[in-house]
């Protein structure tokens, strides 16, 4: 694999004392296009000079690829993955079990396993997010429904559809994303509700969209307005 030699050599110029390197997304999954970066995740006890930094997030630019660099220590790492599970959106857990590992110590195969069974059990909703969410929803529906102005009508029904998207996901017990891949992740939840969602947002039926928004906020609890307090 060509890019795993440029990311080793990257490493070893960067982060010479990156104890675990960790090749992830489209590079690692053998999906690259034109314009696609390295993500690379990097865990050290020593990895920064300062030896009070825990964690660092940088772009580097290295023989013609960028990298997006992701680097911990170990309690750094911890730090991180667990805010990030607890956003429900776990990226760098994601790439610590999902990637492909060029540089490598004992503690990695503790620390897949590990992650890794916290990735299965998927996020927990609970009935506070939820009533909240669904707040959120209801308020972009009703603003969705009352809106003239064609740039807001696109703007909240852009917003409205990772909303309800979110909720979609985790009452199925599935992760949420953004970009891209809330659209890939609706469909591996449900093609079919994915589509009744998506196919009249691109076609501009706001009204037939918002009524498939309405159907799933009902699927998820109903409406949340009136009492709500937060």
């Amino acid at each position: 694999m060509e890019h795993a030699a440029v990311a080793e050599r990257f490493v070893a110029e960067t982060y010479p004392r990156a104890e675990i390197a960790i090749i992830a997304g489209s590079t690692a999954r053998g999906e690259r296009t034109a314009t696609s970066d390295i993500d690379l995740l990097l865990l050290g006890e020593a990895l920064f000079d300062d030896e009070s930094q825990t964690s660092e997030a940088a772009t580097h630019a290295f023989e013609g690829e960028i990298f997006e660099v992701f680097a911990y220590t170990p309690e750094g790492f911890a730090e991180w993955a667990h805010r990030s599970v607890d956003q429900h959106r776990p990226v760098i857990v994601h790439m610590l079990v999902e990637g492909r590992a060029i540089r490598s110590s004992a503690s990695l195969d503790g620390l897949r396993a590990q992650w890794g069974g916290v990735l299965s059990r998927g996020p927990s909703l609970d009935a506070a997010e939820s009533a909240f969410r669904r707040y959120v929803i209801t308020d972009l529906l009703d603003d969705l429904r009352d809106a003239t102005d064609p740039l807001e009508q696109q703007v909240v029904a852009a917003a409205l559809f990772e909303r309800i998207g979110e909720l979609m996901l985790l009452r199925d017990g599935r992760w949420v994303a953004t970009g891209k891949w809330l659209p890939r992740r609706l469909r591996d939840l449900s093609r079919e509700r994915a589509d009744d969602l998506s196919v009249p947002l691109l076609d501009r039926d706001l009204s037939t969209f918002a009524a498939r928004v309405e159907g799933e906020l009902v699927r998820a609890g109903g409406r949340v307005q009136a009492g709500f307090v937060r």
